[in-house]
């Protein structure tokens, strides 16, 4: 009897913290933000734990940890690099390796830019004879120092997350017709719409669509609860979705309708 008490004691304790972390949700999403002593006082718990909560949330993708407290997710601005590189590390690698198995030995693949992308372009070390394409200094750095492939960098102007932008690097991705494209984006909505920070990063990516044969979209499930202002274009000219969890009801009821295939990459799979 002890033991079924302790499991449905376990049981309460999660449910709890599941329901004051979904209400700490709809207070950021009708505030904008939200202090961490005045969450604390609304719930009846020591800051710590309120820190806990947003740190999780965070990472899920659902709210914006900000020193402070927590609030929506910027519109305008993406996270810095450094904290991109290892939040949701762990499904990125996964969502990577998935994308990875899908494309070929001897093939073409542009690789776009992206802390998803970096992780399908990890995982592609280990085919042989492929010619990559990329506006991404980490991909051509990495795959140069490990694999034979045949790199093309596009020329350009370097950003501090080594993408390679402007007009220069739209004109090398536009020469090449490929077999495969994997980009990423920062969110996607509801109808469908791809979306992004960075006008410049936008074309690019728009240029990269436009010049391949098959289109994987690698993105973690964060991906669906971002808005960013600049619009990519449509997730209908995506040949497959990779990422860690099921969208939300409309947007897989949109792909099922537009023939997108879904993939999931899951550790237990």
């Amino acid at each position: 009897m002890a033991r079924v008490s302790e499991r449905s004691d376990a049981r309460q304790e999660t449910s709890a913290v599941e329901a004051r972390r979904a209400a700490i949700v709809t207070a950021v999403r009708q505030r904008g933000f939200v202090t961490i002593e005045a969450l604390a006082a609304s719930h009846g718990v020591t800051v710590q734990t309120i820190r806990r909560d947003l740190n999780e949330l965070s990472a899920e993708g659902r709210l914006e940890r900000y020193r402070g407290g927590g609030g929506l997710p910027s519109s305008v601005e993406n996270i810095d690099y450094a904290d991109r590189r290892v939040k949701l590390s762990d499904e990125k690698t996964l969502i990577g390796r998935l994308a990875a198995e899908r494309i070929p030995s001897h093939c073409s693949v542009f690789i776009g830019i992206g802390t998803t992308t970096e992780a399908v372009a990890r995982e592609l070390m280990r085919h042989d004879d492929l010619s990559i394409i990329t506006n991404n200094l980490h991909v051509a750095l990495s795959l140069a120092e490990t694999t034979e492939f045949r790199i093309v960098v596009a020329g350009g102007t370097i950003r501090r997350d080594g993408a390679v932008l402007g007009q220069l690097s739209l004109d090398t991705l536009s020469q090449f017709r490929v077999d495969y494209a994997v980009i990423g984006c920062s969110g996607i909505d509801g109808d469908g719409t791809l979306l992004d920070f960075d006008y410049e990063e936008v074309r690019a990516t728009q240029a990269i669509l436009a010049h391949a044969k098959t289109t994987f979209l690698v993105a973690d499930h964060s991906k669906f609860s971002r808005r960013p202002m600049v619009r990519v274009g449509s997730l209908e000219r995506v040949h497959t979705l990779f990422t860690d969890r099921a969208p939300p009801a409309e947007i897989a009821a949109l792909m099922d309708r537009q023939g997108i295939e879904l993939a999931i990459a899951s550790r237990f799979g």
